[in-house]
């Protein structure tokens, strides 16, 4: 194990070659002109917000988006002078704090517009607003009949700028039928159409995520918002067959995170010993189990008990019995030589075997953005191969 790695009970090691790979992989998909705008919301999917931030700079994007100006200030804080959508709420009070960061803003409500035009004018600027429209998924956004109403504060308000004007799919996702996105994608496409009838031709149109510029890449207009995606992972089975189904070629995208823990304890158990709280696993031979310093407090997932795998000098070692708050335990009776620190991979690949995070998922039947999004912002990330982007 790396000298900087023996100290660690846990950790988790970032691939920013990997990431450059994915997102160079998604530019191939866009028009010459659109912009990339990569999404480091929730930790940055989990990966470091920190950590990623600082390599954007040597990434390729055009600008980051994030839910809340806690996450803008620390981009700002790892490097990053360009483009930053906030695309979650700001509330009322912290919208000075959003134009001191220099951020462009998701708005629908007309309240948030009123207070951003006053503090455009007092400052002698325009805010860049994004303005979300609604075409089905009934989250964020205003119905297509209020954009009229919209449109003309924006042309009213020399405070603002309508730098934009997004919506968002429902199932793209979820399913190989798309019918549902085509018709968000049709009513995206006449509410455009209105908002550049009403003389707003700068305003940049942006409904693609990952799965969308996957499987629908007409979505991409002007900006496409790739977030899983760039982290080298599908963000469905659905979406993988579905992208598959279209006959042109896989997009190869690569795991960024990989998570590690140093074993604590290797001990022998009689057969018929009990494993873990609950009495949920008994051993049917005589057994050798790895003890290792991580839980359900650092993310990994109690649903994983007694079902998933950790991969220990290269071989896969089954989860035993539940997974407790700080530890967990795997049974080592098939691998010989298995010592205390040994490393353990939780995700990632050691050897010929691979632990995924569409696998975890899976187990936990949940989505893989759920897994690494959960992981603890408490576990170190590690950047690796750091030197071949720079």
């Amino acid at each position: 194990m790396d000298d900087s790695r023996n100290r660690l009970l846990s950790w988790c090691e970032v691939d920013a070659a990997a990431l450059r790979h994915n997102l160079n992989a998604f530019r191939s998909l866009l028009g010459t002109e659109a912009k990339l705008l990569f999404v480091v919301k929730a930790n940055a999917y989990g990966h470091g917000l920190r950590e990623i931030a600082g390599l954007t700079p040597s990434l390729g994007v055009d600008a980051l988006g994030v839910h809340q100006l806690d996450e803008a200030a620390e981009v700002r804080t790892a490097g990053w002078t360009g483009p930053v959508l906030v695309l979650g709420y700001t509330p009322h009070a912290r919208l000075a704090d959003g134009l001191d960061l220099g951020v462009e803003f998701t708005v629908y409500d007309a309240t948030t517009l009123g207070a951003l035009d006053r503090l455009g004018r007092a400052r002698g600027l325009s805010a860049p607003c994004h303005l979300k429209l609604e075409t089905g998924t009934n989250r964020q956004g205003i119905p297509g009949e209020d954009l009229d109403r919209f449109l003309g504060i924006f042309a009213s308000s020399p405070g603002l700028r309508l730098a934009g004007v997004s919506t968002h799919f429902a199932n793209i996702e979820d399913t190989t039928d798309h019918g549902f996105a085509r018709g968000q994608l049709d009513c995206f496409r006449a509410l455009m159409a209105r908002v550049r009838a009403a003389g707003f031709t700068a305003a940049v149109p942006h409904a693609a995520c990952s799965a969308a510029l996957l499987v629908m890449p007409e979505t991409a207009f002007g900006c496409a918002r790739i977030g899983i995606g760039a982290y080298g992972i599908w963000p469905s089975r659905e979406t993988l067959a579905s992208h598959t189904s279209r006959g042109e070629d896989l997009l190869r995208l690569r795991p960024v995170l990989a998570w590690k823990a140093s074993i604590a304890q290797v001990k022998t158990v009689p057969a018929g010993a009990f494993v873990g709280y609950g009495c949920t696993r008994r051993t049917s031979r005589a057994s050798r189990i790895a003890v290792l310093p991580v839980g359900y407090f650092e993310g990994y997932d109690r649903r994983f008990s007694n079902l998933a795998h950790v991969l220990i000098r290269g071989s896969r070692a089954p989860v035993l019995g539940r997974v407790c708050m700080d530890m967990f335990m795997a049974d080592v009776t098939d691998i010989p030589g298995v010592e205390p620190e040994d490393e353990a991979v939780l995700i990632g690949r050691q050897g010929d075997e691979e632990i995924r995070v569409a696998d975890l998922a899976a187990i936990a039947q949940t989505i893989p953005y759920e897994i690494v999004s959960r992981l603890s912002p408490q576990l170190p990330r590690i950047v690796v191969n750091v030197d071949q982007i720079t």
